[in-house]
């Protein structure tokens, strides 16, 4: 690591804190989710408009996640697409000889007052990810002994996911320290098995991949790549652009450029994300969003990523959302307002053809709901919010294709 270059800092650990280890925690209250259903993680497009997605760290001890909902584009679609909470850590047990997945308390309190900070990017359409590195106690992503060990912490990250119904996990392989406490030197086998095993615990979440560290370089094991397994990675060093060499992803699932809203100066953002259009890469990848306005500075890449300044907004606005499950579960779309969409268009806030199963509707809403494109075939008329599209005559489940909103 460069000495002159920003990264971002390990969570911090304070006297007392509260640590909270998951290691085999029953799901609370989470719920039903269709495991054979699409979710819309590799769409081509950033949320309701035209461009790479927008990607956006939020050291949380220091700021608050719900900021990232607050930039919206001047024509009113979300600037960022996914949020993520930085950071959970790795820690290791001594006695167990085992890795922990650890919140600190800044974390604690986002993840379980998640109705307060994670569910309004949610309404909004933003994915929120939960990123994971290590803490200095020698544990990390790189260093797991077997498969069974790369497992067991797999399992961890996804009761986490489940527990506090997010979207997905980032790993970062940073300040593990391998060889501390008597750990292990990174292998070729351990991201692969935890990525691996980590898909399969989470068939329809986002996993992304922070690259950097040794598990940039140990990316394939036994005929498996990383790449197959992950949906999304990005440059990890900040003011420059630099393709991620990883194996199995698209340019639609890579970000080369990385920006620090902090430190990278606006004609460098504005420069990266030129090269990021021109060059056909799906991610622009942000870090360090801070409390304080700074909807000025974040335009200097929105109006070179979309065509459109940025602006402040902290009002959640009004729409009708769609969901991949019943009971308002699995996957949702964007908030989206008043009008008559086509698949085309109903895609831009995530919505997927012969998907949806639950919808709520905002008070004194009419929606008619359409089995083929273009507001044809076979129609439904709701005014206000279905939790189960099967209880609909004829049955209406997973086959909504286009909509009008009044």
């Amino acid at each position: 690591m460069k000495t002159n270059l920003v990264f971002k800092n390990a969570a911090v650990m304070t006297a007392g804190a509260l640590m909270l280890l998951i290691s085999a925690c029953k799901k609370d209250a989470a719920p039903v989710v269709d495991a054979n259903k699409q979710i819309p993680v590799k769409r081509a497009d950033a949320l309701g408009a035209s461009g790479p997605k927008s990607v956006c760290y939020v050291e949380v001890n220091y700021n608050d996640i719900r900021n990232v909902g607050n930039y919206k584009l001047t024509t009113g679609e979300q600037l960022f697409d996914i949020g993520i909470i930085f950071a959970a850590n790795i820690n290791y047990n001594t006695s167990t000889q085992t890795a922990q997945l650890y919140f600190n308390p800044q974390v604690t309190n986002v993840l379980t007052n998640r109705n307060t900070y994670v569910q309004p990017l949610q309404d909004r359409g933003i994915k929120v990810l939960l990123s994971i590195l290590g803490n200095h106690q020698g544990a990390g992503i790189c260093n797991f002994p077997n498969q069974a060990a790369a497992q067991a912490f797999a399992q961890q990250l996804a009761n986490a996911v489940n527990t506090y119904n997010l979207d997905g996990i980032d790993f970062d392989d940073e300040y593990s320290d391998y060889g501390v406490n008597g750990t292990g030197q990174p292998n070729s086998s351990s991201f692969v098995y935890l990525v691996t095993a980590l898909r399969q615990l989470l068939p329809n979440k986002i996993i992304s991949f922070y690259f950097y560290g040794p598990a940039a370089s140990r990316l394939s094991y036994n005929g498996v790549t990383v790449g197959s397994k992950i949906n999304y990675s990005w440059n990890a060093i900040y003011g420059t652009y630099s393709v991620p060499s990883v194996p199995g992803l698209s340019a639609a699932n890579l970000g080369p450029a990385a920006i620090d809203i902090q430190a990278t100066s606006s004609a460098t953002a504005a420069n990266l994300a030129t090269q990021t259009v021109n060059n056909g890469y799906g991610i622009y990848l942000t870090y360090n969003l801070p409390n304080t306005d700074v909807h000025t500075y974040l335009s200097s890449f929105s109006n070179q990523l979309y065509g459109k300044a940025t602006v402040y907004d902290t009002s959640l606005g009004t729409g009708v959302r769609f969901f991949a499950d019943a009971n308002y579960g699995g996957y949702g779309t964007g908030i989206i307002p008043k009008g008559t969409y086509t698949l085309t268009q109903l895609e831009k806030f995530g919505f997927v053809n012969d998907w949806a199963s639950s919808i709520k509707i905002p008070s004194g809403w009419t929606v008619t709901m359409y089995a083929d494109n273009n507001s044809t075939g076979q129609s439904w008329t709701l005014t206000s919010n279905n939790s189960n599209f099967t209880t609909l005559t004829p049955n209406a489940n997973d086959v909504i294709t286009s909509v009008k909103i009044q």
